[in-house]
């Protein structure tokens, strides 16, 4: 397949939309610190989410793509406008916003391309979060960043941060610059990858990170030891014939895949994350040999990065889950991800490492379709028998939540198990952070079952009349802020509950209000380059899918 079929296909995979789900924790300051104090576990201004949340910031936003790392304690959503909304810790900036530790997940941060400095009728199509850092790629190929800049990893001449979203500038090959289409950051480095197949990097090169063949060791005053700093975009080295489709980081490490489904890897390779059979770190990209063909069982389709692992998921391998009501043999390895080149069994510190590919093997097999990777937990989407999408999830030391399997359940899990709270739930898209984790689920009758994030206290009586008719005449109910409504009351009266989600008028307003906002942000960019030359509850606009629930 062409890079153009490849990004055509990509393309179209993004027009479908969702609703954002969150686990873990939202005490985005203290999360992963010693000393938590202030928000934190117990405060309800920032509880630990132990299972999953509609999250009501974003319940009448159409979601087309969530991003997270495993290093990063922040968000960014992308809307089916384009708009990128983001939320998280905050600090140094990573989020573009100056003077503030966080951004609520209760008021994410809504930014459009052109409020930026982007051209008329741009908008954002990939993101990147960093551990202390964030990328925005739009949709003409522009790079732009902000937060950590010490070791030049927003691309940027090395500055201890970058307040606000600016442009990279770059890259450039052979003195043109290059469109990029997609984005990855790990811990102090940043890479890029162009629709022409080609990667780029920036940031420090101490753990090879940036593919350039070197890691630029030296002495510097005070005996101390420095490494080469990248502050624009550098090729990647020993890919020049290749043509690159997708890209991932993890903490310190990159992997690639090109059109054929080789997969490529180079970074730190403290214990084999990069799966070659050794610890040696790789200073450029070196073809895993696992997936380096010539058949399907030996190609990559999908890949994914952890802190100290990486997962290649293959096109045609089955692998799977134990029979319902079985436990797995003793020995046996059920892992539902395919091959993995990992560091540790995929789950954490205090297992023995691996240093080649593990393939998983179990009774029943299941095809897998995404993954993901947080701080210590594992996501995967697969099938249930009849042909409904499965969540998988397991890692150990998960503190906060983030494997969201439920207030009454272990928070770790050591083997691959079936997520319970969504059963049923369609997920098909995860975003697995430091402590915290997305889910992308298509709305509808179970969906609107789950718990809301926060919880509110709404006005039990009609917001028009202040009034309960009883069950005669039952009020209508906000599928964001929970606000009831007879359906007389409304403006024009509706004379029946309608089908899928329902957003009262305030909540339908300040979407309106937003979209408006945008389309005038665009005209004005579009004239001054002429001259030149959500309330509670979920689901998009209040005539799309949503969940009405009678009071």
């Amino acid at each position: 397949m062409t890079m153009a079929a490849l990004l055509s296909s990509d393309t179209t995979k993004e027009t479908q939309w969702g609703r954002v789900l969150i686990c873990g924790g939202t005490d985005w300051p203290k999360l992963g610190r010693k000393e938590r104090g202030g928000r934190g576990e117990g405060n309800p201004e920032a509880p630990d989410l132990l299972e999953p949340h509609i999250l009501r910031s974003l319940s009448n936003v159409k979601i087309t793509s969530i991003h997270a790392s495993c290093c990063s304690c922040h968000f960014i959503a992308l809307d089916i406008d384009g708009a990128a909304w983001m939320f998280g810790r905050n600090a140094p900036c990573a989020l573009g916003v100056a003077g503030a530790d966080f951004v609520s997940e209760n008021t994410p941060r809504r930014v459009l391309a052109t409020e930026l400095g982007a051209k008329a009728g741009a908008k954002f199509v990939h993101a990147a979060c960093g551990r202390s850092n964030a990328l925005l790629v739009d949709s003409e190929g522009n790079v732009w960043s902000a937060g950590a800049n010490n070791l030049g990893q927003c691309g940027h001449p090395v500055t201890p941060q970058i307040t606000a979203f600016k442009c990279i500038d770059g890259p450039y090959m052979d003195g043109e610059r290059q469109r990029v289409v997609k984005a990855g950051a790990g811990i102090t480095f940043s890479i890029v990858l162009t629709g022409s197949g080609k990667i780029f990097s920036f940031g420090s090169g101490e753990k090879g990170q940036l593919g350039n063949g070197r890691t630029g060791e030296h002495i510097t005053t005070g005996n101390k030891t420095a490494y080469d700093i990248e502050t624009e975009p550098v090729p990647v080295k020993g890919l020049d014939d290749k043509t690159i489709v997708d890209i991932v980081c993890g903490a310190q490490h990159s992997v690639a895949i090109d059109t054929q489904g080789v997969v490529y890897v180079w970074g730190y390779n403290g214990y084999c994350r990069l799966g070659l059979g050794n610890q040696q770190d790789a200073l450029i990209p070196k073809v895993v040999p696992q997936f380096a063909g010539p058949n399907d069982m030996t190609m990559g389709a999908h890949i994914v990065a952890g802190p100290t692992t990486q997962l290649s998921l293959t096109s045609s391998v089955c692998t799977g889950w134990p029979e319902s009501g079985k436990t797995a043999e003793k020995g046996r390895l059920d892992r539902l991800i395919p091959h993995s080149v990992t560091s540790k069994t995929l789950c954490g510190p205090s297992l023995e490492f691996e240093a080649n590919f593990t393939q998983a093997v179990c009774p029943r097999g299941c095809k897998i379709s995404r993954a993901s990777c947080g701080g210590v937990t594992h996501f995967a989407l697969t099938s249930e028998e009849d042909g409904s999408v499965m969540t998988v999830a397991y890692g150990q030391n998960a503190a906060n939540g983030e494997l969201g399997l439920g207030p009454d359940e272990p928070k770790s899990a050591t083997k691959p198990t079936k997520h319970q709270p969504l059963s049923e739930i369609h997920v098909f898209s995860l975003a697995a952070g430091q402590h915290t984790t997305l889910f992308l689920a298509k709305p509808d009758e179970k969906f609107s079952e789950l718990p809301r994030h926060p919880d509110l206290d709404a006005p039990d009586l009609c917001l028009v009349c202040n009034k309960d008719n009883g069950d005669d005449d039952p009020a209508l109910e906000c599928d964001k802020c929970d606000h009831p409504y007879h359906l007389g009351c409304l403006d024009p009266p509706l004379q029946a509950i309608p089908e899928g989600e329902w957003f009262c008028p305030k909540c339908t307003d300040e979407m309106e209000a937003l979209a408006s906002s945008a389309s005038k942000s665009s005209k004005t960019k579009s004239a001054a380059n002429d001259n030149k030359t959500g309330m509670k509850r979920k689901a998009p606009s209040a005539t799309e899918n949503a969940t009405k629930r009678k009071k």
